[in-house]
């Protein structure tokens, strides 16, 4: 498995309630599998996908990715796992401002201190934006936004995609076609695949669709 997590538990303050969110998650995820996070709004789903990807460390509970524990060793190292072998697409892209299309998906790549203008390019042209490179995000459309936000994802050839409603701003055929777009990646690379998702269609196109609810995993139809 290249990602096993164990008996994840995180809980928020709200006031004097303590929620708990997640009650004891376990999953495992293979190279080039495609699974979507399913619930209700509220239910946790991001809360889990950021625990997965190394983002927020959880209560109790491990994750493993690719063999080695996300949240053991110092930051700098738990750091150094998620430059090199995470990729992350969030909903609302993240891209900065001022730099170039290319510029921002070689972002992971300048973080990591080896940064390779070649692999900002290949990766953008694997996206279809190989004549976008030196355009503002201002100057892209919210598909071509999130295009630049999986290059980016993919510019250190990651083990692992996690994504967080990357069509949650984007008309149904412009998500549709960022769909089509991981997945392709997935399949070609080999590359797994985690989609946090509120589209009941959209889920059921995964290898497998978890819900959460209540703080636990079930497997959903189909």
């Amino acid at each position: 498995m290249f990602l096993t997590a164990s008996n994840l538990h995180r809980s928020f303050r709200l006031g004097p309630r303590n929620i708990e969110v997640l009650r004891g998650i376990s999953l495992e995820v293979e190279s080039g599998e495609c699974v979507f996070l399913c619930g209700a709004s509220g239910a946790g789903k991001t809360t889990l996908l950021y625990t997965l990807a190394g983002l927020e460390r959880p209560e109790s509970g491990t994750v493993f990715l690719d063999g080695r524990q996300l949240y053991a060793g110092s930051e700098r190292s738990q750091a150094r796992i998620r430059n090199e072998r995470v990729g992350f697409v969030f909903q609302g892209y993240f891209l900065l401002p001022e730099l170039t299309a290319l510029e921002n998906a070689m972002l992971p790549a300048l973080i990591g201190k080896h940064p390779d203008a070649a692999a900002g390019k290949a990766a953008l042209e694997r996206v279809g934006l190989g004549d976008r490179l030196h355009h503002l995000p201002a100057e892209l459309s919210g598909g071509e936004q999130q295009r630049v936000a999986i290059a980016r994802a993919l510019v250190n050839k990651p083990g692992i995609i996690f994504a967080d409603e990357p069509t949650g701003n984007l008309d149904s055929k412009t998500g549709e076609a960022i769909i089509d777009l991981l997945f392709g990646i997935a399949r070609q690379e080999q590359t797994a695949l985690v989609v946090v998702t509120h589209d009941p269609a959209l889920s059921m196109r995964g290898d497998r669709r978890l819900v959460i609810q209540d703080g636990l995993l079930a497997d959903g139809p189909g």
